[in-house]
């Protein structure tokens, strides 16, 4: 078959790990055809900026590494080569002045993601890259790959190829994970999918309804053996937020939940408060002003623990059990985890099954916590897989 299209390189997807991969590409001298399946680009990144746009965490490489669990070792050069520094000058140089939280988190000045975006895009323009929206890819002819657009059917025989077609969350914003069942096709390996940085589902009594919404500040969470302080929110459906995102491997292996509502404080200066207060004192008037504890709290004690006998009430505190049900689905969660193994491409991303083409982004098999993780891998991943797409394309010249 004659090919529609025979550019140096493709692209497919169009999210911060595609956008990389074509831009590493073009600077390289290739002609890049960028695809991308629905209307706009980057919907997800969008998204993301809604709440302020996480870019980067700025800290040492051994913390910042650790995120990644058991995919710190094939992400590393990566992610060594593209660290939040590089990250934040990167941003910088698309006119993005970018500021340090107090958590180490970097977020753009604006704090959105529009115009960052549109300033890489401009950026994109003047390369040559040639970005082509409502094109799905919908599998290989051969040497070509097939794409089901608005013009109808067009194939593309490039010289190398990088994916970076996301994972299964969030599918309206075009992360369905379809392409697992083309490349499933080519023999490659690939693990389930499952939600990571998503809430937990909880079955509220009708009392909690006043609280939804509210933040539970300043504690600490612990479970699967593991403890972390910060902050989460009671929802309608349960307990979601940073924090909670956290334990997300946890949560989906049903490990107990344990909140602690006092975290500066130890379980016996809590009950030597609650016992001057006297045995006449209400529970709601201990928890409300003897320890002064906010509306959320008190009501997320109440439901949990309103039983507990007295003389146990302090290390209660320090050890709520939340009885949650479960975790929120694939398609509500921020990101997931599984995908295309490791054992199925190289240590520069390229499929063991088909030569000359590589992957990036959420696609690849590695699970990270919110909090500037997930957008450094996805921009370093995709730098990584175009560079090495690059050399490929470049070994191939006469």
């Amino acid at each position: 078959m004659t090919a529609d299209q025979t550019p140096d390189a493709l692209v497919i997807g169009a999210g911060p790990a595609g956008l990389m991969a074509a831009e590493m590409l073009a600077e390289a001298g290739l002609s890049v055809l960028l695809t991308e399946a629905k209307p706009s680009v980057g919907r997800k990144f969008l998204m993301a900026g809604k709440s302020g746009l996480n870019l980067t965490k700025d800290e040492a490489e051994a913390p910042f590494l650790a995120a990644f669990g058991s995919a710190a070792g094939p992400l590393g050069t990566a992610l060594s080569e593209f660290d939040p520094q590089q990250v934040k000058r990167w941003a910088e140089d698309l006119g993005q002045s970018v500021f340090t939280g107090s958590s180490g988190r970097v977020f753009p000045k604006v704090m959105k993601a529009s115009p960052l975006l549109r300033n890489w895009l401009s950026r994109l323009n003047q390369k040559d890259v040639t970005l082509k929206t409502r094109w799905r890819w919908t599998g290989w002819e051969g040497a070509c790959f097939r794409f089901d657009t608005p013009e109808g059917v067009q194939t593309v025989r490039p010289k190398v190829t990088v994916l970076a077609l996301g994972g299964a969350s969030w599918t309206r914003l075009g992360s369905d994970g379809a392409w697992t069942a083309l490349l499933a096709e080519k023999g490659a390996k690939l693990s389930a999918f499952a939600p990571s940085n998503m809430g937990i589902t909880v079955g509220w009594s009708a009392h909690m309804a006043d609280v939804f919404g509210s933040p539970l500040k300043s504690i600490a969470l612990s479970s699967g053996g593991k403890t972390a302080e910060g902050e989460a929110v009671i929802s309608r459906a349960g307990l979601e937020g940073s924090l909670i995102y956290q334990f997300s491997a946890a949560f989906r292996a049903g490990a107990e939940l344990r909140i602690d509502l006092f975290p500066d404080r130890t379980a016996q200066q809590l009950q030597e408060r609650i016992d001057k207060a006297g045995a006449k004192t209400s529970l709601t008037n201990i928890l409300r002003k003897t320890l002064r504890l906010d509306p959320a709290k008190t009501a997320l004690f109440l439901e949990c623990a309103r039983q507990t006998p007295r003389d146990t009430l302090g290390s209660t505190l320090k050890a709520l059990t939340i009885p949650y049900t479960g975790t929120a689905p694939l398609d509500q969660a921020i990101s997931v985890a599984g995908g295309l193994c490791w054992d199925s491409v190289s240590d520069d991303f390229e499929l063991t099954c088909a030569k000359g083409v590589y992957c990036a982004g959420e696609m690849l098999d590695w699970e990270a916590p919110t909090g500037g993780y997930l957008i450094t891998a996805c921009l370093a991943t995709g730098r990584a897989a175009g560079l090495a797409a690059a050399r490929a394309a470049r070994s191939q010249e006469p």
